[in-house]
């Protein structure tokens, strides 16, 4: 059984509600379609529900099974509306502001439906910006009760691989955070090793990338990873973590043992901390498009309740992985 099959099977084992804002995009039917079909999730789609309808009969798919609702209709926008306001009166929020925003911005109204409880996760990002899929997150969910920032990963699975955890990855921050400081590197790796636990069900291994092994270069840039691996060590001392290493030695047994003698994690890493969002983000799209490797993300960490975001580049299947993924990580917030 391959790694989405057993998060498929996870994600039946105890069905959660699932929002998927994107109905303009005919990706986020099809979806749709194979979701209700392999009963991953319960979706609730939001738009106008004939122009929904019409838009997934021309495409050929099947969303009888989903729940179409309308903000403009919809007989609990105007709790959304009151609740928006009450979360954003600090920053000025009217009411009909808050009336706007709901009607016209579909990530706004699907995250003020996890936030009221009558949804369970959210994910969105086939034709929004990360920047537009968080914003609403971070205004109304906030942060998760102890995380110190909200990040992104990506979940790679290389086939026919034989390093990190039978090809399971997880690189971060890949996705959100630009160029976190070495106190911020380390809470993302913290954070990263428990979506990994959680996802791959195996143990996390944790390697601080560089261009530098131990020592073996000098710059501002390697002092920065040495000091979050030092932080990371003395926040959070069950971790199995270890730097600074480059990617060889952090994933080649052989490298590893050569270039950082002794040290727990080289040649075993399966959780990749990535120094910046440039090397994330060129990191994961190198396996994805080479190794031909499964990139499920990114995946956001920190949040209050799952929101997840998608590549603009997704296919309808990516898609249905990460609202598979989505809902196991509804199952471990409940």
């Amino acid at each position: 059984m391959g790694f989405m099959d057993i998060i498929k099977s996870r994600a039946k084992a105890d069905i959660k509600t699932i929002v998927l804002p994107e109905t303009e995009d005919m990706r986020t039917l099809e979806a749709a379609d194979k979701i209700l079909k392999e009963g991953l999730a319960k979706l609730i789609l939001i738009g106008n529900e004939e122009k929904v309808k019409k838009a997934a009969q021309d495409g050929g798919f099947d969303i009888a099974g989903a729940k179409i609702v309308d903000p403009a209709t919809y007989e609990k926008t105007p709790a959304y509306i009151a609740k928006l306001v009450e979360l954003r009166q600090k920053k000025g929020m009217t009411e009909d502001q808050a009336k706007e925003i709901l009607l016209n911005q579909y990530l706004y109204y699907g995250v003020m439906m996890v936030k009221m409880g009558d949804a369970d996760g959210m994910v969105s990002g086939a034709c929004h910006s990360t920047a537009d899929t968080l914003r609403p997150c971070l205004q109304i969910l906030k942060t998760k009760p102890g995380t110190k920032l909200v990040s992104a990963f990506f979940l790679i699975i290389v086939p026919d691989c034989e390093y990190g955890a039978n090809g399971a990855f997880i690189f971060a921050d890949s996705g959100l955070n630009q160029n976190p400081n070495p106190e911020e590197l380390a809470a993302i790796a913290a954070s990263s090793a428990e979506s990994f636990e959680l996802l791959v069900q195996e143990k996390p291994i944790v390697a601080m990338l560089s261009h530098s092994t131990k020592g073996s270069a000098k710059h501002a840039d390697v002092d920065k990873v040495v000091e979050a691996t030092r932080i990371a060590k003395e926040q959070y001392p069950d971790l199995m973590l270890d730097g600074e290493f480059q990617l060889d030695a952090a994933i080649v047994p052989s490298v590893g043992a050569s270039k950082a003698p002794g040290s727990p994690v080289a040649g075993k890493a399966n959780v990749l901390m990535f120094p910046d969002l440039d090397a994330g983000n060129i990191g994961y799209k190198l396996a994805q498009r080479l190794a031909k490797a499964e990139a499920y993300g990114p995946i956001t960490q920190g949040i209050a309740a799952p929101v997840n975001d998608l590549s603009r580049g997704c296919s309808a299947d990516d898609i249905v992985g990460v609202v598979a993924i989505t809902s196991v990580q509804c199952q471990a917030a409940k």
